[in-house]
């Protein structure tokens, strides 16, 4: 399972195709969830917490408009995440639009320069389109190869040693400390 990063970020329908063939879409929906549930945030409907502006300028520099340091924020560290991705040229705005053409170059941008695996589609245009779309999608990700394990986890095979076994030297020296 990859974690593949999908454009337009809010995109209901990638995000879904995503799923199907068993990936973790990283999208919008997700980091705004993370936001309005924390309950770092003092005030809800500024949804912001100091930290925010310092994430955004990791991206965007002070020069560029608030709103794009903003929407950075959120999807540069999905962007950092990201293991493959597919981007959807042209597509309507009611496929998915992020609402600013300058965050969407920037983004576009730092995730091809980032050398994952893209797939860039353009929207369909007929149900021939479509069908070809999906299609390429689909392929796209049967692709994809399977997800690393998370640094913090362990494999599934992993035992615990049992207690009549010689420890490691790390093991011994935390007994050790212990006592």
């Amino acid at each position: 399972m990859a974690k593949v990063f999908i454009y337009p970020v809010n995109s209901l329908i990638l995000s879904d195709l995503v799923e199907r063939f068993k990936h973790k879409p990283l999208t919008m929906m997700n980091q705004v969830r993370e936001k309005v549930t924390n309950i770092s945030l003092d005030s809800p409907p500024i949804n912001i917490t100091p930290e925010d502006p310092k994430i955004g300028l990791r991206y965007a520099a002070v020069e560029v408009p608030a709103g794009v340091r903003g929407r950075m924020a959120l999807i540069g560290p999905l962007i950092e995440k990201t293991e493959a991705a597919i981007i959807v040229e042209n597509p309507p705005a009611n496929f998915g639009c992020v609402g600013c053409n300058r965050t969407n170059e920037l983004m576009k941008y730092l995730v091809r320069d980032k050398g994952v695996p893209v797939l860039e589609v353009k929207y369909p245009e007929s149900d021939e389109d479509a069908h070809e779309f999906v299609t390429k999608i689909a392929a796209f990700l049967k692709s994809l190869p399977e997800e690393k394990p998370e640094e913090n986890e362990k494999p599934e095979e992993y035992e615990k040693p049992e207690e009549n076994e010689k420890p490691t030297e790390e093991g011994q020296a935390e007994k050790e400390a212990e006592e």
